[in-house]
């Protein structure tokens, strides 16, 4: 029997892995790509689009699915939180907020077994803080949850 698509590790995986865990950028698999392609000019979109996907299946990385806005990819799979900037799409860590806003394994009052929870803070960083108001298109500014 040959060997199931989580055991085979290829070069192309090692790599994109390898430069996603040098950023702290949460960048799009494209912003990875271009990346990548300095090491492997011959690697694909596509091939690493697969390999992100299969990479945040078998755990070893993040995908980030933040609300309206494009998949970003985290290499640090621990319990983090993220916050993303309304204004350009740029995504950081939160660091220094002490969040336990729920227990896993917990029943809640509709019956649900919370198995993981996903918390998305959005602001404005501060590159976008320092362009004008005018030149600096925030849609999302001024809305709360």
């Amino acid at each position: 029997m040959g060997r199931g698509r989580f055991q085979r590790n290829t070069r192309q995986r090692e790599v994109i892995l390898e430069e996603l865990r040098k950023l702290s950028s949460h960048p799009t698999a494209v912003g990875l790509y271009e990346i990548v392609r300095r090491r492997l000019p011959r690697i694909s979109l596509g091939t690493v689009y697969r390999n992100l996907e299969l990479l945040a299946e078998m755990g070893t990385i993040q995908k980030l699915d933040l609300a309206g806005a494009q998949a970003r990819f985290d290499g640090n799979p621990g319990c983090h939180h993220h916050l993303r900037c309304t204004g350009c799409g740029r995504v950081d860590d939160v660091s220094g907020a002490p969040l336990d806003l729920g227990r896993l394994g917990y029943d809640d009052s509709n019956g649900y077994l919370v198995l993981a929870y996903r918390l998305e803070f959005m602001g404005i960083c501060p590159r976008c803080r320092g362009q004008s108001r005018s030149s600096c298109d925030h849609p999302e500014e001024n809305r709360s949850c």
